[in-house]
């Protein structure tokens, strides 16, 4: 998720390598070692615990059928290494494949853990995403425990990992966890911001016009929401946000969460855009407060026409942009398109009185 510690893939560096073009079934089915040890050359120990909830766990899935594998979808650190779940190293000792969404730092990961890999180790990114997803089902469909891992956080959550989740599910494979780091949840608890009912809202288009429009469809969301950014995008995103959102509405910037030079920023939008205007550096998460609560009335003609004409310019015919801003608002479309409607007459006689006035 651009930035690597907020569960990014598309900013990521990512090794394809040769390993790239492997039949991972058929050499996630041998019993021997073919992958490379990418440990720091010595073996780990595992608590008794650790390898007696593995081998239940097995048992649970011969029960389920035979030679049907288990895809272990694990959390890594988004920052400092100490964080990673103790159950990872015991997981990369025991995956007979290794998916990775870049191997290099899968190397770098194991050797700071100081844990051994015995099994295949293959690149699993955007790029090979769709073509990899199949060859792993068919290592899963064999018997293989095959361990996903991202850069940073939980698998699928703006990560690769949702197709190869719900492939193994639609084949009746199963599929479970080892718990990590969430950027998502380490920024909004650090917010400030309520934390009752969030959504989370991954990264916005780049391009400025869908961001726009992006943002306007989240303007009347209640919830809190939250956002993965570029460093490099973050105040033209800001600056969007306080636009659509109100430069008053109350927001927080988490950069480099959990690492040396981590900061959280609060403020209100505008505030928040105009210190991202002279460039902020690390990989980012920003937690918005939803729309405060309005009743019928609350706001005024002249406001609904500005959102109206808002969308409009989006690419939103009027029909559906009345619509929109009448839920957002909570009025009868009818009071929305009235209010069009007599500010357009309005305009229209206005320019009448000024040509006749010449």
């Amino acid at each position: 998720m651009t930035g690597t510690g907020t569960h990014t893939g598309t900013d990521a560096e990512t090794d394809t390598g040769t390993d790239a073009s492997a039949d991972v079934s058929a050499e996630a089915g041998a019993e021997t070692s073919t992958g490379t040890d990418t440990g720091t050359g010595a073996e780990t120990g595992t608590d008794t615990d650790a390898e007696t909830d593995l081998d239940m766990r097995a048992e649970t899935d011969s029960d389920m059928g035979a030679d049907v594998g288990t895809l272990v979808l694990a959390g890594t650190p988004i920052g400092d290494v100490a964080d990673a779940p103790p159950r990872l190293v015991t997981e990369l000792a025991n995956a007979d494949v290794i998916a990775a969404e870049d191997t290099r730092r899968l190397r770098r990961l194991t050797q700071a853990l100081q844990a051994h890999t015995r099994g295949r180790i293959v690149s699993y990114f955007e790029g090979n995403e769709s073509a990899r997803t199949p060859e792993l089902v068919e290592a899963l469909a064999g018997g293989a425990r095959v361990l996903l891992v991202t850069d940073a956080g939980m698998p699928s959550v703006s990560d690769p990992g949702y197709r190869l989740v719900a492939a193994a599910v639609e084949r009746g494979i199963r599929v479970t966890a080892v718990p990590g780091p969430s950027a998502v949840l380490t920024a909004l608890a650090l917010s400030g911001l309520p934390v009752d009912r969030f959504c989370f809202e991954g990264f916005l288009p780049r391009k400025p016009g869908e961001r726009l429009a992006r943002l306007r469809e989240a303007a009347g969301e209640r919830r809190t929401l939250v956002y993965f950014e570029s460093p490099r995008r973050l105040d033209a995103t800001l600056a969007a946000m306080a636009e659509v959102f109100g430069a008053d509405r109350r927001a927080a910037v988490c950069r480099e969460l959990t690492k040396t030079y981590e900061e959280v920023k609060r403020g209100g939008l505008g505030e928040l855009a105009d210190w991202a205007a002279d460039g902020v550096r690390g990989e980012i998460t920003v937690v918005v407060s939803g729309a405060p609560e309005t009743g019928p009335g609350e706001l005024d003609p002249a406001e609904l026409v500005r959102r109206v004409r808002d969308r409009e310019e989006a690419g939103e015919r009027r029909k559906e942009a009345i619509a929109a801003v009448a839920a957002e608002a909570g009025l009868p479309k009818r009071e929305v398109f009235d209010a069009v409607v007599a500010s357009k007459n309005a305009a229209r006689a206005a320019s009448a009185n000024g040509k006749g006035l010449s």
